[in-house]
C-alpha cells in the first residue's frame, strides 16, 4: 500500500468528521423546526414530534438547527441568551435525574447544591428561574423513546414534566424519537394534541434517493467525477436498508477508499465489492472459528 501524503490525510478527516447534507426532506423539517422556534410566545405554545427509524437523521437535524441558535452572550445583562435548549432523554423516565441534566447542559452543575436542595421540589424551581432567565424559546428532546424503558406511571410523570416546562416557560416542546416512542406520547392526551407529528421515512427507490445520494458523493472531497449505473443505486439502499446513517457511512468508506487507493472516484465495482463492517467482522470470526483459533 502507497503512503499517503499530507494531504490526502486532510481529505480523510474531513471525511470522517460531520457533514450536513442539506437534502429537501431534512429541509422540511428544519423549516417547521425555524417556524416554532421564531413564532410569538403563547399560553400554549406548539410543538413537534419527529420520528422514524434509528440513523434516519433526527440527531444530525436537531444538531443543525441547534447550531444555528447557539448561545450568545450579551454583555449588557451579562447573561448567555440560550433560545434553543438541546437535550438527550435519560436512559429511563427519572424527574430528578433529567433536572440535573439540564443544570449541567445551561452550566449550572449541580454538584455544590446540598442534598436538601437536590430533591426534585427544588430541583424544579432552580430550573424553572435559570432557564427563564436565557431567553429559551424551544426544548428539544432527542432519543424521547428512552421514556418506554420505565412503567406506565412513570411515564405519565415524565411526560407531565415536559408539559409542564413547556407551559411555565411559554416556549416549543419540541421531542425526537423511533416511531415506538409515538404510542407513549399519546398516552398524554394534553401534550399529543399540542405536538404534531412528522413521520421520517426509510429512504425508498425513488427520485428522491437518487439526488439525496448524488449530493452525498458530490460533498466528498474526491478529484474525479462518480458515474454510477442505477444498478449501484439500488444496491447502496439494499445494503444501506434505507436508514441514513448507514448510507452515509458507505458513502464515506467507499470514499476514504477512493482515495487509498488512487481511483478518486467512487466505482460500481467498489459498490459491488462493499460489504458491511458487521459483516466483515463476522467473517472474519467465522473463519477463526474454522481454523480453530
Amino acid at each position: 500500500m502507497r503512503a499517503r501524503t499530507t494531504q490526502e490525510d486532510g481529505r480523510i478527516a474531513l471525511i470522517q468528521s460531520d457533514i450536513w447534507i442539506g437534502f429537501p426532506r431534512a429541509e422540511q423539517v428544519l423549516d417547521r423546526l425555524q417556524g416554532l422556534i421564531e413564532a410569538p410566545r403563547q399560553t400554549r405554545m406548539p410543538g413537534l414530534l419527529v420520528h422514524g427509524a434509528s440513523g434516519i437523521g433526527k440527531t444530525m437535524i436537531a444538531r443543525n438547527l441547534s447550531r444555528k441558535y447557539a448561545p450568545e452572550y450579551d454583555p449588557a445583562s451579562d447573561i448567555t441568551r440560550t433560545p434553543l435548549l438541546l437535550l438527550q432523554a435519560p436512559p429511563a423516565p427519572d424527574e430528578r435525574r433529567f433536572y440535573l441534566h439540564i443544570l449541567a447542559a445551561v452550566g449550572a452543575p449541580a454538584t455544590a447544591l446540598s442534598a436538601r436542595a437536590q430533591n426534585v421540589a427544588s430541583l424544579e424551581v432552580r430550573v424553572i428561574a435559570l432557564l427563564r432567565d436565557l431567553g429559551l424559546r424551544m426544548i428539544m428532546i432527542d432519543e424521547v423513546h428512552n421514556l418506554l424503558a420505565g412503567t406506565h406511571r412513570e411515564q405519565r410523570r415524565f411526560l407531565n414534566v415536559l408539559r409542564y416546562l413547556s407551559n411555565e416557560l411559554e416556549v416549543s416542546l419540541v421531542c425526537l424519537g423511533v416511531s415506538e416512542a409515538v404510542d407513549a406520547i399519546r398516552g398524554d392526551i394534553q401534550l399529543a394534541r399540542r405536538l404534531d407529528e412528522h413521520h421520517l421515512p426509510n429512504w425508498r427507490d425513488d427520485a428522491e434517493f437518487s439526488d439525496m445520494i448524488q449530493t452525498l458523493i458530490a460533498a466528498m472531497p474526491l478529484e474525479k467525477k462518480s458515474n454510477l449505473k442505477v444498478k449501484s443505486l439500488k444496491q447502496i439502499l439494499a445494503l444501506s436498508g434505507g436508514v441514513t446513517s448507514r448510507i452515509f457511512a458507505l458513502i464515506k468508506d467507499l470514499s476514504i477508499d477512493a482515495i487509498i487507493t488512487g481511483d478518486e472516484c467512487i466505482t460500481d465495482d467498489a459498490i459491488a465489492k462493499w460489504t458491511p463492517v458487521w459483516s466483515r467482522h463476522a467473517n472474519a470470526h467465522r473463519r477463526l472459528e474454522k481454523s480453530g483459533v
